[in-house]
């Protein structure tokens, strides 16, 4: 049995950016299983919780009505320690807001019966080594995105081999 792999994102989206260009991928690829990451660029272009929540509802109601698709709620990653964090109002700026939209997040995600995965303690646990964030400062580096899939599978596999 093989698997087919479409990934619509795009670097710089907000939630309303993937409503409108990523949400109309469901109806022609049909999905088994779907991964929602989104919210960190809504926090840094100045969107408040409360209209990141309002989209976010949107994109998860419509996930919600693929009746036979898997799905997993990602938390934004911790990012604060980055240095272009400082460009983005500090360390303790940015932790609060992540906390505060990984809690809109959580809470949606939970409502719906989503598996929720917090990949914060994976997007810090590598702080300091080589390849963990990339040359431009703020995205996570390959070794990273690495250490975020290893966390995602570790909840998956024991969620859904009971399922």
């Amino acid at each position: 049995m093989g698997a087919e792999l479409t990934n619509p994102a795009v670097n710089g989206f907000t939630t309303l950016d993937l409503i409108r260009d990523e949400l109309p991928y469901l109806e022609r690829v049909e999905p088994d299983f779907v991964t929602i990451l989104v919210g960190v660029n809504d926090l840094v272009q100045g969107r408040p919780p409360e209209r990141y929540r309002e989209s976010l509802t949107d994109i998860y109601d419509a996930v919600a009505l693929l009746e036979s698709a898997r799905v997993a709620a990602v938390s934004i990653p911790t990012w604060s320690y980055v240095p272009a964090a400082a460009d983005f109002g500090g360390r303790e700026h940015v932790d609060e807001l992540t906390r505060t939209f990984n809690e809109v997040a959580c809470a949606e995600a939970t409502t719906r019966g989503f598996t929720w995965i917090d990949i914060g303690p994976a997007s810090t646990s590598g702080i300091g080594t080589a390849g963990w964030i990339a040359s431009d400062r703020l995205h996570p580096g390959d070794a990273q995105y690495a250490a975020w899939a290893e966390a995602i599978w570790a909840v998956l596999q024991d969620a859904w081999r009971m399922a």
